[in-house]
């Protein structure tokens, strides 16, 4: 492991992570139980293939490695020159909350600037909401401008402002995918951590994917404050539905409902 660079495992292991973490779903996907669509749904109201999605989330990679190896050439951050004190619990943790609070403010205020310009959603945004009945591997399958634009950009600007190094890149993008593909798998699993600690989760994600939420929840991966503070966030409940699994629904009281 020694011969492998930081910077390698840095671009490589998101990727990795993403397509291990999604398979993990992917055998879950029967526990009708637990779906927040049915698996009929998923057929039928998702407007593309599964074979486009894999497709459009390889380019996407493909760019995000390009940028990442690009990004780190530039900062040449060499593992000589960094302090033993930046890998310290009190540096990491730091770390991580900047580079949190970067990446969900550069992706609210993108992704919904994406919804409220009708030329950007219906030539850009509108390919990601193909998926009506999100899924694990199609977490990142979007247009590749907005890969780029906010998942590409966004992960450099929290990667450069936080100042962590190459190394601890590595489990803060690795925790950042996993993030983002447990807000699409489409399952509320007992149980689930995420589900616990965040209250951005995949059935605040999949409100926001159902044609009543297009304006709303716009916040990812991590937190909901931007919702909260500027008057997006929708409030739903977790109702058992009729067959098996789980339904989120707009909450009563919320505006329009």
């Amino acid at each position: 492991m020694d011969c492998i660079s930081d910077e390698f495992l840095g671009t490589i292991m998101p990727i990795v992570v993403y397509w291990g973490y999604s398979c993990f779903y992917l055998l879950l996907g029967s526990f009708d139980d637990y779906r927040l669509h049915s698996r009929k749904e998923e057929d039928v109201k998702n407007l593309v293939s599964k074979k486009t999605v894999v497709k459009g989330v390889l380019l996407q990679q493909i760019v995000q490695a390009a940028v990442s190896i690009l990004l780190f050439t530039v900062t040449g951050n060499a593992e000589g020159d960094v302090a033993d004190s930046q890998y310290s619990p009190f540096v990491l943790v730091r770390q991580f909350l900047i580079a949190m609070f970067v990446l969900d403010t550069w992706q609210y205020f993108m992704h919904r600037y994406m919804h409220h310009n009708k030329f950007l959603y219906r030539h850009i945004h509108s390919q990601h909401h193909c998926l009506v009945v999100p899924y694990a591997f199609g977490a990142l399958y979007n247009h590749p401008l907005e890969g780029l634009i906010l998942d590409t950009i966004g992960g450099a600007l929290s990667f450069l402002l936080s100042g962590m190094s190459p190394r601890a890149s590595i489990f803060f993008f690795s925790f950042a995918t996993i993030k983002t593909v447990d807000d699409h798998c489409g399952l509320w699993l007992p149980g689930n951590l995420f589900h616990v600690l965040f209250k951005n989760n995949t059935a605040y994600h999949d409100v926001h994917h159902q044609l009543y939420g297009s304006k709303y929840n716009f916040s990812q991966p991590f937190f909901v404050m931007w919702d909260r503070i500027l008057g997006t966030y929708m409030p739903y409940s977790l109702e058992r539905r009729v067959g098996g699994g789980f339904e989120a629904r707009p909450a009563k009281y919320h505006k329009g409902f």
